[in-house]
């Protein structure tokens, strides 16, 4: 795997993946930056949130769970000092779906956490406290 990272002025750069997708990462206002893009730190949260919910909507659907949404909420802590690394993170599943079983999503987010999520695995092996929950709604 391969990206580029090219610096586009001020603490702004654009971040290009091996696949060729794109996306503008920028600083805070008083480092300089204009709010043109997400933070560094936010793009590894939120890579951790789409590796996680990517691992929990494949074995749901290779349990032939019927699901019609899948929202993932992440809220993380950072060290004070620097440098600022993730100290807990956390993970809440809201799946939506045609008589979904609770035991079925539990178990999904649970071998995503423990076994699949490359992300997860990365970061908890650094030290950082990774958590899950899951809530289950049936579709309208």
């Amino acid at each position: 795997m391969k990206a580029t990272i090219d610096w586009t002025g001020e603490v702004s750069f654009k971040a290009t993946s091996a696949s060729g997708h794109s996306v503008q990462l920028d600083g805070p206002a008083d480092l300089g930056g204009q709010n043109r893009g997400p933070r560094p730190m936010e793009m590894v949260l939120m890579g951790l949130g789409g590796c996680s919910s990517f691992d929990v909507m494949s074995i749901l659907k290779k349990s032939r769970q019927d699901v019609t949404a899948c929202h993932t909420e992440l809220s993380a802590e950072r060290a004070d000092a620097v440098p600022a690394v993730f100290t807990k993170i956390h993970l809440h599943f809201v799946v939506t779906g045609n008589n979904l079983k609770d035991s079925q999503v539990a178990r999904a987010v649970a071998l995503s956490a423990e076994k699949y999520c490359s992300a997860t695995i990365m970061l908890a092996s650094g030290g950082v406290e990774i958590t899950h929950s899951h809530e289950v709604h049936q579709a309208n």
